[in-house]
């Protein structure tokens, strides 16, 4: 479009649109530069070749529905635009919104791309849509229950033998199992996109899986921040009810007459792609986060494994593929799902949902079977088209497809790891020999689709509207009276101009919250309990899932197991004289001998040359700090920090996500342009231990004092109580151990200088230096004091499992009794004879009760085999 065309079609603009300082034309052109307009945000939008715009008509105009987000955008100037678009992302980033793309170096990092601006869809249009989508789902439900059921479709031939009983998705073990109400499909997303002529048509079914609802909700509440003034104008339908209505559906679904059935969300893991939509659904919804080692069967019943045993469970929402959910029936090399699942499934005891076996109907197949099998099934003619599909099973269709195969896609007609050329592009003739004889050989292994022009809509981009190909994703839940529709949806934007594909796993595009407007306000909905409603009243929540006890306890173990790290090596850096490398080691001795035990400098002492070369010991130094690739290192460990917090994120707040997240982005590895000095590396790990003390604050003041924070102060007190009995045995056998400077080392390493001051008005000394540390109850720093709070958290959990090789109760009595019989005042003697005192003893015996704890702990609370009598935790 010419910069004439554009002047015409801002001129030809009704008022509202249009700059109120349009009648200056100097005083226009003085402020383009400063500020963004109507006008200026419109002349800076270039529609695309897509046959359909969603923003403007044919002849360039603003559409209705798009009108009040124009007029609110137009008072924005250009940089606060810009603002709003960058604190999306920066909310995007705090709250730890992310996807996981296979083969992406950020890995389970990778931040969610959003658009700031919304999608918008009138609510004439919505209407439409909607009745369209609740019929669909309903056909598609009903297919399911006959493949699985009777199989009239396919005896009276409505549906060929081949589509069913031919493709993976077809689970035969699951064929005859009743589901309540005959209802497969809980959850149904439809991918759409718009036809040339402005009509919706479906371009995919989601049965299996249907993803996407978490992040359209977290889209929604990082949009609604950034752009309340036109969320509020434009009267947006919420999205709450939509949640609410399938926190009901799936409470209904208990076989068990309970006012307290247990959902739980079963999910691959947090390598999945989506884990944290699954995390951020489970925490918002109260559903328990599993995973298939976190559930047992037993007498054809589901039981979560807890810290008080096994409980049962109800329903589960499936995350998994559901080939991959019993290893006994289905697919016998998986790893994620729960060994005698199907059977328990049959017997009635526990409930799928999505039901096992309904990815069946998600094959492009069916889509060119749905309009017959609606006026067979529904007596109706199917209100939304899908895309124009020809499964080759069909001869005609086959033949159709070969002779028109350069303008078609060609897609597998079901699941499979077959690759095929892409034929969104232009194949070569070679290559398209190539796949009409592998078409000819096994014509029901694929389907052919119209090639999809995709509408475009606009986005924010480097301070700008532009036009980009959209798709729009929505979500329905079966409930008592029909299925209903989220007011809403997952907007995503191809980063291609010419929109030849919309997948977030292949690492492009963003997304875009979705506004279905209202003419008039809408309703406030809620999830929480309407007014008066009577509540049950807990003072805890549903026991802690073993395998999350685990994560929490290591979660403890890693944060503080960093913090000494850190500590460690800042106190080595502040000690390090590039001048006198060789003279000032000794001085350094216990911390680097410390380091060497901990992992974080394995062989230091085997590295003579280390002692001569400046350079070579501060590399070495930094690598400790820096290196992800180190065994042990302050980064690698921060790595298992962020891993862990990933695994347990549905138990913990966005600020505790946060700060981990802060942490690692400081022990980012330095760039090859910049070069890390010893002191720069000091700052760098005095943030560190800033951000290590808030993540330690966080677990402390906001933590219930549950089974959750319980685990995780244990993983914490274990690993202080190593690293202590590891500094206080180096320095012991130290040769420089009488050195003050070398024991106020060691009072900064464990952050007792203060006290240490408070008490003493002498020089550090070795007996006043180990009392304070080693024996002192009131120290938190000390090692007795790690010792009884190890014994009071014991006291509070569940008994330890009879059958347990070792007792942590009895081993810690062992270690307490042995503390308080020590007496530092021993260390006054002459320093050769300290290996053999008492006091040296008792460190070498509390190291070697330690791990014996720590593996008692696991026997005892991270693996389950016995029932729960009481289904409550002792708390």
């Amino acid at each position: 479009m010419s910069d004439a065309d554009n002047k015409k079609r801002i001129r030809d603009q009704p008022p509202m649109f249009q700059s109120q300082s349009q009648s200056a034309p100097d005083e226009v052109n003085a402020g383009e530069k400063a500020t963004v307009g109507p006008a200026s945000l419109l002349s800076g939008y270039q529609p695309n070749a897509a046959p359909f715009d969603e923003f403007l008509t044919a002849i360039g105009e603003p559409r209705p529905h798009y009108a009040r987000l124009l007029g609110a955008l137009e008072e924005f100037s250009g940089p606060e635009l810009q603002r709003r678009s960058e604190t999306c992302q920066r909310l995007v980033h705090e709250q730890g919104i992310t996807y996981n793309v296979y083969g992406d170096p950020r890995g389970m990092e990778r931040p969610w791309q959003l658009d700031s601006l919304p999608f918008i869809i009138a609510p004439d249009e919505w209407r439409t849509l909607e009745a369209g989508l609740v019929q669909r789902a309903t056909l598609l439900n009903e297919i399911l229950a006959d493949c699985y059921g009777v199989q009239d479709l396919i005896r009276s031939r409505w549906l060929s033998p081949a589509m069913v009983f031919g493709q993976p998705d077809f689970l035969r073990p699951c064929h005859g199992i009743r589901v309540p109400d005959d209802t497969f499909l809980h959850f149904y997303a439809a991918d759409l996109a718009r036809s040339p002529d402005g009509r919706w048509w479906v371009v995919s079914d989601r049965t299996q899986i249907p993803t996407g609802a978490g992040y359209a909700l977290a889209n929604r509440l990082v949009t609604s921040r950034i752009l309340p003034e036109p969320f509020r104008d434009n009267h947006v339908q919420r999205l709450a009810g939509f949640f609410r209505d399938a926190r009901v559906t799936l409470a209904e679904l208990a076989s068990r007459q309970t006012d307290n059935a247990r959902v739980v969300m079963l999910t691959p893991g947090p390598h999945n792609e989506t884990y944290f939509e699954q995390a951020y659904l489970a925490r918002y919804l109260g559903y328990t986060l599993v995973e298939g080692q976190d559930l047992s069967v037993r007498d054809n019943q589901v039981f979560l494994k807890t810290l008080n045993g096994l409980e049962r469970v109800d329903v589960i929402l499936r995350r998994v593929d559901d080939d991959f959910c019993d290893p006994l029936e289905l697919r016998n090399d998986s790893m994620l799902g729960v060994p005698g699942l199907v059977e328990a499934v049959r017997a009635g005891n526990v409930v799928m949902a999505n039901a096992l076996g309904s990815g069946l109907v998600q094959s492009p197949a069916f889509m060119s079977f749905l309009p017959g099998l609606c006026r067979h099934l529904l007596r109706e003619e199917l209100k939304l088209p899908s895309v124009a599909t020809w499964w080759c099973g069909q001869k005609d269709a086959c033949d159709y497809v070969l002779e028109h195969l350069d303008e078609l896609v060609i897609k597998p007609a079901f699941r499979s790891h077959v690759r095929l050329p892409e034929t969104d592009r232009s194949l070569s003739a070679a290559n398209q020999e190539k796949l009409s004889r592998r078409i000819r050989f096994d014509p029901d292994l694929f389907v052919a689709q119209e090639r999809v022009e995709l509408s475009a809509a606009p986005v924010w981009n480097n301070g700008k509207l532009a036009a980009r190909p959209v798709g729009l994703r929505v979500f329905l839940v079966a409930s008592e009276d029909g299925y209903r529709v989220m007011p809403g949806g997952l907007t995503r934007v191809s980063p291609d101009s010419d929109g030849r594909f919309l997948s977030m796993q292949r690492g492009g595009g963003s997304s875009k919250d979705t506004w279905v407007t209202s003419v008039t306000p809408v309703e406030e909905v809620t999830l929480l309990p309407a007014t008066g409603q009577s509540v049950e009243l807990r003072r805890t929540g549903n026991n802690l899932p073993s395998r999350l006890a685990d994560n929490f306890f290591w979660l403890g173990r890693y944060a503080e197991r960093a913090d000494a790290t850190a500590r460690l090596l800042r106190s080595a850096l502040l000690r390090f004289n590039p001048e006198r490398t060789g003279g000032g080691l000794p001085l350094l001795g216990p911390l680097l001998q410390t380091l060497e035990t901990q992992g974080q400098l394995p062989g230091i002492s085997k590295k003579p040359e280390l002692r001569q070369s400046a350079e070579a010991f501060e590399a070495e130094l930094l690598a400790a700090i820096f290196d992800p690739a180190r065994t042990g290192s302050l980064r690698q460990s921060a790595d298992n920090l962020q891993r862990l917090a990933m695994l347990v994120r549905d138990r913990t707040s966005n600020d505790m996500w946060r700060v981990l997240s802060q942490l690692n982005d400081r022990l980012a590895t330095p760039t090859a342009s910049s070069v890390m000095l010893a002191g720069d590396a000091v700052g760098v790990l005095s943030q560190t231990l800033l951000g290590l003390a808030a993540f330690h604050g966080l677990a402390r003041e906001n933590m219930t004092r549950a089974q959750a924070w319980r685990f995780l102060d244990m993983g914490l007190r274990l690993e202080r109580a190593v690293y202590l009995c590891t500094l206080l045995d180096a320095t012991l056998r130290s040769p420089e151990a009488e050195n003050p400077s070398v024991l106020e080392a060691v009072l900064e390493v464990v952050d007792s200088s203060i006290t240490f001051r408070s008490r003493y008005t002498l020089l550090a000394t070795v007996p006043a230096v180990f009392d304070l540390v080693l024996l002192d109850d009131k120290n938190p720093r000390s090692v007795l004091f790690q010792i009884n709070q190890l014994a009071k958290h014991f006291e509070k959990l569940p008994p330890e499992r009879e059958d347990a090789p070792g007792s942590g109760r009895n081993v810690l009595r062992q270690c307490v009794a042995r503390l308080n019989q020590t007496d530092a005042r021993e260390l006054a003697g002459p320093p050769a004879a300290w290996p053999g005192s008492t006091l040296s003893v008792t460190i070498k015996a509390t190291l070697r009760d330690l791990p014996r704890i720590s593996d008692a702990i696991a026997a005892s609370y991270f693996a389950h085999s016995t029932i729960s009598r009481t289904g409550r935790g002792s708390e």
